[in-house]
Formats: C-alpha cells, structure tokens, sequence
C-alpha cells in the first residue's frame, strides 16, 4: 500500500496513512514523508504506538536531536521532553505546582527553540495518554501569514531582526518563575522575522512569544508590531487545532509554524512525549 496523503486545511496540515509502524518506514516512503513536511508543515499520524526509542530513531532520520535547557523542571539535558501532569506514583500533579506553572508557557503561542541560537527544525509530539475533551495542540502557518502581507509591508519586514528572549516569555508568566542562572543559560539571539524555506523558497514570518523586541526599533513600536504580526499569523483561517487521540504522533515545523496546547480538566491525565530535530541559523 502506497501512503496516503490527506490535506487538512487550506493552509496547514496532512495526515499520512501508512500501512507499517514508522519504525519499519522504507527509505523510499520516508522521502515521500519529507516532502509532504515541507509541503504541509503539520503531518498527523494516527494509529502509531511509540516507544521512546522508536520516536527518537524516526526523529533521527530527519536530523540531529535537540537537548532540553535545564531549567525546565521536568528534567534538562535529554532528547526526549516529557510533557506530562503526571507525577512518578501515576498520581495527576496539581495546578500550582512549579512543573505544571512552567508548562503553562506551552499555551502561548511560540515556536520550538526560536529563543536558542539555532532554533529548532521540527518537533515530534506523541500522545501517550490524552484527556477526554480539550487539550487540543493548536498551529498557525506563518507561511499563510506572510503570503496575506501587502507586497510594501513584506519590502518593510524582509530584513529586520528581531531578538527572541526565553525570560522576557517566561516573565509574563511569573516574573521569579526562572532564576537567574535559568536565564544566563539561555540568553537573547538573534532572529530573522522573515525566512526563506531552503527547498522551495517560499518564504514566511518567524515570530511568536519569545519575541520581544525589533533590533534598532523603539520597544513601544517593537511589541506593537510583534503583536501585529502574531495577530496575523494565528487569524482563524492560517489555524489546525488538532484533537489528540491516543498513540497520534504529530510533526510540524517549527520553522513555518507556531503552536500553543489548549487546557483540559486538570483531573485528567495529559501524557506526551516530545522530541526536536536541530534547525539551522536564520541570521
């Protein structure tokens, strides 16, 4: 059976139909798999029961495997991050807790590691356990974004840089949520607002909650414009909001798109298991 490509929107997303584990994935369908990644930017695969090794062996195949930064309560310093409301007696962790107070952050939009030097390539998101109802992964095509700009505002916005700080968003949470060496692991860089994707050459923006300033731009004029441009990219006709059923393992490129998780009841159990594949400089 050949696979099976499926457009979800007009904009953002494919789920891929497979016949076989993506363990046993040939090589001539992986191909098949990273075009529709670069096409697609979201792919949805359902059905596909993970073990950690399988995830990061599939993940490898895309590239070089990102480690968490230590301030992340979790756990720093893996290739697989563990989102989770689950403590180690199987027993659900409260809401004020400080791992559960971190991973509200997850519900702002952003894209994965934009706030590191080399930001992220894609991330790969397994639903080990899902809620009932809610907590739905939502993403919005900054690629669409970027397409709907007037030809004058893309000239404006080509070659501006923006500086995307991990504190300056985690701040906004809780400003004594990270310490002070939580920050200096993790200091400002530099970004592009606009990228090029290197196979096609489409371009889109590059923005999200990590953004807090325009480089050489006034700070007023700079969250003026962020807050413009990520009111763009997540109009209601650029955004997928994705239904979790259990063992779905979701792709999406970080360069193209932003993402935020959406609440649930706290009461139910929340299980996902996360690995990122290394992207590469934008400036």
């Amino acid at each position: 059976m050949a696979i099976s490509i499926k457009k979800i929107t007009e904009h953002i997303g494919a789920e891929i139909d497979c016949d076989v584990h993506l363990r046993e994935l040939p090589e001539r369908d992986f191909v098949v798999i990273k075009k529709a990644f670069d096409e697609h930017s979201v792919l949805v695969f359902r059905g596909q029961p993970l073990l950690d090794e399988d995830q990061i062996n599939f993940s490898e195949r895309f590239g070089s495997l990102e480690t968490t930064v230590n301030s992340n309560p979790e756990g720093g310093g893996t290739v697989m991050t563990i989102l989770s409301n689950v403590d180690q007696q199987n027993k659900v962790i409260p809401p004020e807790d400080k791992r559960m107070v971190f991973n509200t952050g997850n519900q702002m939009w952003h894209t994965d590691s934009s706030f590191k030097r080399v930001p992220a390539l894609m991330s790969l998101l397994s639903g080990r356990e899902v809620p009932s109802i809610g907590g739905e992964t939502q993403f919005a095509s900054m690629r669409a974004a970027y397409d709907s700009l007037a030809d004058q505002k893309k000239m404006e916005l080509d070659d501006l840089v923006c500086i995307h700080d991990f504190a300056y968003s985690r701040a906004l949470i809780d400003p004594n949520l990270l310490t002070n060496d939580n920050k200096a692991e993790v200091p400002p860089v530099r970004q592009a607002i606009v990228r090029e994707n290197p196979v096609h050459k489409k371009k889109n923006l590059f923005l999200g909650a990590h953004a807090s300033y325009v480089e050489g731009w006034d700070l007023e004029d700079s969250r003026k414009l962020i807050a413009e441009l990520n009111g763009t990219i997540t109009h209601p006709d650029f955004v997928y909001s994705h239904a979790w059923k259990k063992d779905d393992l979701v792709v999406w490129d970080n360069r193209t798109v932003l993402h935020r998780g959406r609440p649930w009841d706290r009461d139910q159990k929340r299980i996902m298991h996360r690995t990122t594949v290394v992207g590469e400089l934008t400036v």
